[in-house]
């Protein structure tokens, strides 16, 4: 199984704290831009731009362009009729002279925006298809009156009918999950077809496997033959890959070092050959590289969307260090042997020597793909299991991210804390340790977790399938929260004292089993891997710590809040947990994955679920965020680019049409 950028909205996990941070010193920069459905769009700060040299900046600037060149890619990926969607609702957003003070239009325009941010038809997290407010004879006139009419009878179905492509990834443990999602990943193919054609190709044997399948899509021809269409230059997404490559090797000129234009030169050779083993080389390399200031990630890298967890969606990221934040990311890394020697699994899993783990906090440039609108705010690769147990892995911090969701919060007239806080000592410690816990754990989850333990030699990467993101998920956020009670963070000077843990306890267990099902819909499923994670572990620890009263259910004026009274105790139960998924993992226990994923991860209390999207409407929040990306533009002098500034844009709809006449490629 590949290893899983961790992608937190911080409404969940963190929101209880982000209304208690300090003030900005900024008061004219406003981070929230727009709000909409359940969403929210923000603004982030480049922080250190001007510190940058004019190479290194140029160096940003082309990655930056190559990053947004794949827009159309994770559009084309997430359902094959996306991009046509868009197209028409860029004709209609740019071309309609008719009424738009209605408010059927503004139904319509609400729809658009959610279309934008979530590449698609399907939410962005939930999976399921949502749908225009506004009526579908309504619809049909806007396309009509822009010139769009003769795509009615094609894509009207497609954006109102519920029994057509109903699941981005589908959730039914009783059909055939790959027939039964709209990613475009796979075409007239079954599970077991997909299978068999994967197996057929793997040598159990390899200590180096080749990640077969993360750069194709799975088709039956007309003749029964099953095959692979390979994303590269000529072939599939042939044409942006292109305009990819030639931004990837204007950036490549100006480099910071030659590791960077090596690892560069692979990663276009392996645009233009769709071969996957120079994917694994480029990653070799870039893994190699932790001397650079500036940085990215470009390419398909995560299989969250994949039913199979085998194929991997376009994204793009650009960064560059943050040396002062940084300090506390080395130093955990610095420590990995130690943590890895004295975690509670068994020694069979752990790594006798843990190679190359590097950690860093970073500002990022630029957004794109699958990391556009919605973002991470943590990000460890590469993915592919032998290279981390060979080379090591990176691990990343987003700090003006998640500096951004702050202020935003601090915007917002009122908080989660007051709503499902316990006592005031629950609030006053999330306001002292919440923000210094939350970026702890988020560091420990991708720096160590994600880096932590070993496969056995004859384990698959694969072999927990359709469950693999959520254990693998479970395992970093069980790495994490174990480690934020253990002496040695204070020791290290990382936490003041031994007291701070308990406040990501706290909100950790009261985001897993309550708050962060603000964001399902009423009666439906628990789907995402993230929040699955959370679930299985804040379950698991609550039903095995009943005896105990570790975990109590308590109701005040009929609201129901959960509270930790034994942080002791869970911790011990973090451990447990975290051994036996460890154990799964590096066996590649399948029965025993999805038991644990069924059991505790899926169904949603209903009685809970009420409650909580009741409380919550109130406060007027939004529990998902997702950013404009600030532009990076050339500063001409008689002719000559003498800098680079970062103007910040203030209109949503405005950067998506503005990308989809710029970048669009498909």
């Amino acid at each position: 199984m590949k290893l899983i950028v961790k992608m937190l909205t911080m409404a969940g996990v963190a929101a209880s704290m982000l209304s208690c941070a300090p003030k900005s010193e900024d008061q004219t920069f406003r981070y929230l831009v727009d709000e909409f459905a359940d969403l929210k769009i923000m603004r982030y700060k480049v922080n250190g731009w001007d510190d940058l040299t004019l190479q290194q900046k140029e160096y940003v600037y082309h990655l930056a362009e190559a990053a947004k060149y794949g827009r159309d890619i994770i559009w084309m990926q997430n359902c094959k009729y996306n991009l046509e969607v868009r197209k028409v609702i860029e004709n209609i957003l740019e071309n309609y002279t008719g009424d738009r003070s209605c408010p059927e239009y503004a139904a319509f325009e609400t729809y658009a925006k959610r279309v934008f941010f979530s590449n698609g038809i399907h939410h962005h997290y939930a999976e399921d298809k949502f749908f225009p407010e506004c009526a579908e004879p309504y619809f049909q006139e806007l396309m009509t009156a822009v010139g769009d009419g003769e795509k009615c009878e094609t894509l009207l179905p497609i954006i109102y009918r519920e029994d057509l492509y109903a699941q981005r990834k589908s959730t039914d443990k009783t059909g055939d999950i790959v027939a039964e999602s709209a990613v475009n990943f796979y075409e007239g193919v079954t599970k077991a077809e997909v299978e068999k054609f994967y197996a057929d190709m793997t040598d159990p044997s390899d200590k180096t496997p080749i990640s077969y399948g993360l750069n194709s899509r799975v088709v039956k021809g007309a003749d029964g033959v099953v095959y692979e269409d390979v994303y590269k230059v000529g072939g599939l997404y042939g044409p942006a890959l292109e305009k990819i490559c030639a931004e990837l090797e204007k950036a490549a000129a100006v480099a910071e070092s030659e590791l960077q234009k090596e690892y560069i030169a692979d990663l276009v050779a392996y645009y233009r050959s769709g071969d996957l083993k120079l994917w694994d080389e480029y990653n070799v390399k870039w893994v190699r590289d932790t001397a650079a200031v500036v940085d990215f990630v470009n390419g398909f890298v995560e299989d969250y969307n994949d039913p199979l967890g085998r194929k991997a969606t376009w994204e793009g990221l650009v960064n560059f260090k943050d040396v002062e934040a940084s300090r506390r990311a080395e130093l955990i890394s610095d420590n990995a042997q130690w943590f890895e020697d004295n975690s509670p699994v068994d020694s069979r899993f752990k790594k006798e020597t843990v190679k190359g783990v590097t950690a860093k906090v970073i500002n990022v440039a630029v957004l794109a793909g699958d990391c556009y609108p919605a973002a991470p705010i943590g990000i460890n690769l590469p993915n592919a299991d032998w290279i981390r147990r060979e080379h090591g892995s990176k691990s990343v911090t987003i700090a003006n991210l998640t500096s951004a969701y702050t202020m935003a919060a601090q915007e917002a007239p009122k908080g989660m804390l007051s709503e499902f806080a316990w006592s005031e000592e629950e609030t006053e410690m999330e306001k002292k340790y919440g923000a210094l816990t939350s970026d702890l754990h988020t560091d420990l989850h991708e720096c160590l977790g994600h880096g932590s333990g070993k496969l056995l030699p004859e384990t698959s990467p694969n072999a927990l399938g359709e469950y693999s993101s959520t254990i693998e998920e479970a395992r970093a956020d069980l790495f994490g929260l174990y480690y934020l009670a253990d002496p040695k963070l204070v020791e290290l000077g990382i936490l003041p004292d031994m007291e701070a843990y308990k406040a990501q306890y706290s909100s950790y267990i009261r985001n897993g089993m309550f708050t962060q099902f603000t964001r399902v819909a009423l009666g439906k499923q628990n789907t995402e891997a993230h929040m699955q994670n959370r679930k299985l572990i804040s379950d698991w620890c609550y039903e095995k710590g009943l005896e105990n009263n570790v975990i109590e259910k308590k109701v005040r004026d009929g609201k129901t809040y959960f509270v930790v009274n034994d942080y002791e105790a869970l911790r011990g139960l973090f451990g447990d947990l975290l051994a036996e998924i460890q154990r799964i993992k590096s066996e590649g226990d399948f029965e025993a994955g999805k038991a644990l994923v069924e059991k505790y991860a899926v169904n949603i209390d209903p009685a809970l679920h009420a409650e909580v999207l009741e409380r919550y409407a109130a406060l007027g929040l939004k529990p998902y965020g997702g950013f404009l990306n600030p532009e990076i533009v050339p500063v001409v002098e008689n002719g000559e680019v003498v800098d680079y500034k970062i103007v910040y844009g203030d209109s949503y709809l405005g950067q998506m049409l503005e990308y989809g006449k710029k970048y669009s490629t498909l």
